[in-house]
């Protein structure tokens, strides 16, 4: 990755990986995937969101790689995965299955973290036969499962058509984002992050989100305009755990709620006041030991047994 694409310094910085490797989608799309930590030590996989990539995560990664073997990889068209014209959610569960297939052992089992786009990826997936092979618990990270253009307040008029048509414009822009000025990371913290967000956290999103192409974001608000993964929210029967941040202004705390009520193993909902869209970032240490303790309980314990019903 160009210097551009993500901070090189700080607590942001992504590590490099320990080796990389390429997974190979059912359409033959090929993923950007990392591994960092040592080879054995329980695992994680992390997905990132829209605009984003595996740069995202640095701070995760950079924290549990030291007794874990943490799976990153770069949704298609983000990163270091090239674009693809097939754009949906089902290659969104596509590409989470060649990953888990190509990075972990038959039967393995890891807890799968997805942020924003990242969360969807993990809802649409819920029902096929890798994920149910090797999830073992599941953090959501501000995300949602539909609604997602009604129900944001990135623009601050009434709820209602009016406001409902002109965030699908926002969202859906082709307008290149241009260099990362002081304007710009204002216009970024407000839309994606909380009023309190440090400078450094600011800039570490706005390197990642600029360096996203302008078709990629284009083809992808696509998808998450009319999104709809309710179905693949009541299939996600493994423990469940949310994160939401009070300030989220593109998913909104209305999502989390309805999420937790939807699903069957939700072990709880963690909302974080002054907190935006961003939580891996704004929060990083928080989300760092959900991680750890849905590892501690599912991963390295005893696998709990999974009935006859879940495994069909």
């Amino acid at each position: 990755m160009s210097r551009l694409t993500h901070v090189t310094s700080g607590p942001y910085a992504p590590p490099v990986a320990a080796r990389a490797l390429t997974a190979l989608s059912a359409d033959g799309a090929r993923l950007h995937v990392e591994v960092h930590g040592p080879e054995g030590a329980p695992a994680v996989v992390l997905a990132h969101g829209w605009t984003c990539s595996t740069a995202f995560w640095a701070a995760q990664i950079r924290a549990l790689s030291t007794d874990h073997r943490v799976i990153a990889y770069d949704q298609r068209g983000h990163g270091r995965t090239p674009a693809s014209p097939a754009c949906s959610t089902d290659a969104l569960a596509d590409d989470l299955e060649a990953v888990l297939g190509a990075a972990l052992a038959p039967g393995e089992r890891a807890v799968i973290a997805g942020h924003s786009m990242g969360g969807m990826t993990v809802m649409a997936a819920s029902g096929r036969p890798a994920f149910r092979e090797h999830a073992a618990a599941v953090l959501l990270c501000s995300t949602g499962s539909s609604r997602l253009v009604d129900e944001s307040t990135v623009l601050p008029l009434r709820p209602g058509r009016v406001r409902t048509w002109l965030t699908h414009r926002v969202l859906e822009s082709r307008a290149p984002l241009g260099p990362v000025t002081p304007l710009a990371r204002r216009i970024l913290k407000y839309a994606t992050m909380g009023p309190a967000s440090a400078p450094h956290m600011v800039e570490a999103c706005a390197r990642i989100v600029h360096a996203c192409p302008r078709a990629a974001r284009h083809a992808w608000s696509l998808v998450l305009g009319t999104l709809d993964l309710d179905h693949g929210v009541r299939e996600l029967r493994v423990p469940t755990e949310i994160v939401i941040g009070a300030a989220d202004r593109l998913t909104p705390p209305a999502h989390a709620r309805s999420l937790a009520a939807a699903l069957p193993d939700c072990l709880g909902v963690t909302e974080l006041p002054g907190i935006g869209h961003m939580t891996p970032v704004e929060a990083p240490d928080l989300v760092t030991g959900k991680i750890r303790d849905l590892v501690a309980a599912h991963v390295t314990a005893p696998h709990r047994p999974v009935p006859a019903e879940e495994s069909a």
